[in-house]
């Protein structure tokens, strides 16, 4: 039986694909479907975080393309979609032969989308929903789409994040958010990816993957922020 968030995903979304890895079928807010219209208002009455799950934002595509470019990253290994969104990393690693993969995410429809995704694909990831942060690491590879569009976030996550990389690669995607470090990182890739000026500033947006040195100290980058999701 379809629980009531999955009910709620499947009845404002529509079955898409990634822009840069069309194989990864995900579902998605588009014109054709409610929530692309809901106001904040709408949200707010219903008691709705707004769905960044609904939509492929640009630093979960370009973490997805880098992990099928670069499957030994992940192959056979455990892996976190931390601040998941709809799970497009998670959904990569998968593809790409992980041993397992966890997406975290504190939104229940996003979870319940996570679950279709990966039922869409044929694929297994075991969602878990609330916040954690802080949890010792239990993984080998840590993948974080687009987390640093909000200071309060940034300063909650970071110090946890920085701890985890002491020992495993723990990989960031900024499509130049204003919160992102400004050091205290390795670049690895850098991409540009096709978007819409409904959900950013320009029709195409760099990301670049950073992978995390550990302990450092928080600076954000001075780069100017679009709009600010998850994925």
């Amino acid at each position: 039986m379809v629980d009531e968030a999955a009910a709620f995903v499947l009845a404002n979304t529509i079955l898409g694909a990634s822009v840069l890895q069309p194989g990864l079928k995900l579902y998605l807010a588009s014109e054709i479907t409610p929530l692309w219209l809901a106001t904040e208002a709408f949200l707010q009455s219903h008691n709705m975080a707004p769905p960044f799950w609904a939509f492929a934002w640009p630093g979960g595509e370009a973490l997805a393309h880098y992990i099928a470019d670069h499957p030994e990253l992940v192959r056979g290994k455990r892996v976190l979609d931390f601040a998941a969104g709809g799970g497009i990393a998670g959904l990569a690693c998968a593809a790409a032969g992980a041993a397992f993969v966890e997406a975290a995410e504190i939104d229940s429809l996003a979870v319940a989308a996570i679950k279709l995704n990966a039922k869409a694909n044929h694929l297994r990831l075991t969602p878990l929903l609330g916040d954690i942060v802080g949890t010792p690491c239990r993984w080998d590879v840590i993948l974080c789409g687009d987390v640093c569009y909000e200071e309060t976030m940034t300063r909650h996550i970071m110090p946890w994040l920085r701890a985890c990389a002491v020992d495993i690669p723990v990989i960031v995607a900024d499509p130049g958010r204003k919160y992102a470090p400004s050091e205290g990182f390795e670049m690895i890739y850098e991409i540009e990816v096709p978007t819409s000026l409904d959900l950013e500033d320009s029709v195409v947006r760099p990301v670049r993957l950073l992978r995390l040195l550990p302990h450092q100290p928080y600076h954000s980058s001075s780069s100017v922020d679009g709009p600010g999701p998850k994925d």
